[in-house]
């Protein structure tokens, strides 16, 4: 196994492992065969920068209120929506069914440097962009102060 850092290996606890459910798109079309069973995925882009973690989340055809943006557990970022099915008019006569349709559901274990508090997030052209500031170096929310009497 090639070692590319602690961020490659699950046992060092990183944002990208899998003890939080975020389905592959593999994942997602075993046995899809019917619209009940259809789950649209939503591919995601993570960067980060030294001031931010940037995540930009492909949503084509999705409005602004069929999103849901949401921090769980503290620092599990959830993105989560509908990509609504066309209507269909009666005697249409579909030949291609392609599109992904349905519930889809993103979530991502942000890193300790995230400030879950001043998350922010935009929808424009159907992409999706979430930006979680990171604090600043030293400052961590589980650290308290005692004076010294």
């Amino acid at each position: 196994m090639t070692s590319l850092g602690p961020w490659r290996d699950p046992w060092f606890g990183s944002p990208f492992s899998s003890d939080i459910w975020d389905p592959s798109p593999r994942e997602l079309r075993r046995g899809r065969d019917d619209d009940v069973s259809a789950v649209a995925h939503a591919s995601v882009d993570w960067r980060e920068t030294d001031n931010a973690h940037i995540i930009r989340a492909d949503l084509p055809g999705v409005r602004r209120e069929d999103v849901k943006v949401q921090v769980e557990d503290g620092n599990v970022l959830q993105i989560s929506g509908e990509k609504s099915k066309e209507k269909e008019e009666t005697g249409d006569r579909w030949h291609r069914l392609e599109r992904e349709r349905g519930s889809f559901l993103r979530r991502f274990r942000l890193p300790e440097n995230a400030n879950t508090e001043a998350i922010s997030c935009g929808l424009e052209n159907g992409v999706l962009t979430v930006n979680v500031p990171k604090k600043e170096a030293g400052t961590r929310s589980d650290v308290r102060m005692i004076d010294i009497a």
